[in-house]
């Protein structure tokens, strides 16, 4: 990914309109933190303000990943059932269906560092109120339904501040890098929170891990307090006005270097990233495991996933060729993976889809982030968050009835034959739109710029 707004000509890639004709950003501080260099893998954490942010972070998503894997499994525990694993998950991720755009309008118009002191404040609140109700032996499915759908809503407003908070945190030069080292942190979470939440299940119940969550948002809490605001590179709030959100869709709509990645990561995301589950039907049905499987299972993709992130950190590119063929990759291998014959087949499998997701997930998010101007940034992005997690309440319930009706192997192949179908047809789409030709040789197969009839006849 370039670290400018430029164009990058490479084959596959949709250019992005120049700055010159955009709207100036504000001026950076007089007196930024320590300039880090563009080609360390590491760079973004030689600047303060973002190693706070990221050592906070790492702390409240191990406890995020414990919560998720103890609340998969609770739900289970008394229903018995995938689909209502579904359900959960949905309602966790529907209020930012129907509301994440105006979390994106708030996000562009409040000043994001207040804005997530209030937001990870009410989430720790969330999950002490669960760990209460699981720990004095009261907690109903209903508890936890109504638990995933409050936190839906508040990330509904978090999402776009913390997304839109790291330009300010680094500056544009190291939002390619900041992105996956985000990625890398939720990920190097994802491998220590399952792997505690299994043991806390087995031993002592879902209760602590949700308790051990509430309390680790003080982390981030200290963090954003702890910054040194003189060193941010704010972007000055929107005064309130009406058609903020049409505007953004306007916005959005007349760049296909934002469209096509958006409409891509709404496919992966919607019937493709549905682990919880398939993971549990798998482990209960399939293999006869127990938490601790679970927790194996989503440590290994965690694995995978934070090789994927620091990959992408230490490329510091990112084209939309990469997107597809890694979308493209992911879904073959989710669909290769729902008929492994055995156990370790299949758990050696859950690296690779790690990786490739993960390289979905990080390449159209630091696409999506360097093509939009800043003032427009958390709407865009609340558009992308909305589509890429808002469309699990679609996803989860359809996916989690097939797993239950048909099998796990059955459900998981469903959404790998969506997800690569979306795939395709958007690789030929973006084909098209950059008037590129698919090359098939003995290096591989890759778009080429095409070459019409008539520069044929010139050459000639």
């Amino acid at each position: 990914m370039s670290t400018g707004n430029g164009a990058d000509s490479a084959p596959g890639h949709i250019s992005t309109p120049t700055t010159a004709a955009r709207p100036a950003a504000p001026a950076a501080p007089a007196a930024p933190a320590a300039p880090a260099s563009r080609n360390s893998m590491f760079s973004s954490l030689r600047i303060r303000n973002y190693r706070l942010f990221a050592t906070g972070q790492v702390v409240s998503n191990t406890g995020t990943w414990m919560q998720r894997i103890a609340q998969d499994w609770l739900v289970l525990s008394l229903t018995g059932s995938a689909s209502a694993v579904g359900i959960t998950i949905a309602l966790q991720f529907l209020p930012m269906l129907v509301f994440g755009l105006y979390g994106g309008v708030l996000a562009d118009r409040l000043p994001k560092r207040p804005l997530l002191l209030a937001t990870q404040s009410a989430m720790g609140l969330t999950g002490i109120a669960l760990a209460a109700l699981t720990l004095a032996g009261h907690v109903q499915v209903w508890h936890v339904y109504l638990a995933a759908l409050l936190l839906g809503l508040i990330t509904v407003v978090d999402n776009p501040a913390r997304q839109t908070f790291v330009p300010e945190m680094v500056g544009k030069d190291q939002v390619a890098n900041a992105v996956s080292l985000n990625s890398a942190n939720f990920q190097s979470a994802r491998l220590v929170g399952p792997a505690i939440a299994g043991v806390l299940i087995t031993a002592v119940g879902s209760g602590w891990a949700f308790l051990l969550n509430g309390l680790s948002f003080a982390a981030p809490i200290a963090g954003l307090l702890m910054m040194r605001t003189k060193e941010l590179h704010p972007v000055e709030p929107r005064p309130r006005a009406k058609g903020q959100l049409r505007e953004g869709l306007r916005y959005v709509a007349g760049r296909p270097e934002l469209v096509w990645p958006i409409v891509l990561v709404g496919f992966i995301g919607t019937f493709g990233f549905n682990f919880p589950i398939w993971l549990s039907a798998f482990v209960s049905d399939v293999f006869h495991g127990d938490a601790g499987t679970y927790g194996l299972f989503n440590t290994l993709i965690a694995a995978g996933s934070l090789a994927g992130a620091l990959l992408a950190a230490r490329r510091g590119h990112s084209r939309l060729r990469l997107l597809v063929a890694a979308a493209v990759l992911f879904s073959v291998l989710l669909l290769v993976t729902a008929f492994a014959p055995g156990f370790w087949l299949f758990a050696a499998l859950l690296v690779p889809i790690g990786v490739f997701g993960l390289t979905v997930n990080v390449t159209a998010n630091s696409s999506v982030q360097m093509a939009t101007d800043p003032e427009m940034r958390g709407r865009v992005m609340a558009l992308f968050m909305m589509v890429f997690t808002g469309g699990t309440p679609v996803g989860a319930p359809l996916l989690g009835w097939i797993t239950d009706t048909y099998g796990a192997r059955v459900g998981m192949a469903s959404g790998a034959l969506i997800s690569l179908a979306a795939s395709v047809a958007i690789a030929v789409v973006l084909a098209r739109v950059g008037n590129l030709r698919l090359r098939v040789g003995r290096h591989g197969v890759a778009f080429v710029p095409a070459v019409s009839r008539r520069e044929l006849v010139t050459v000639a």
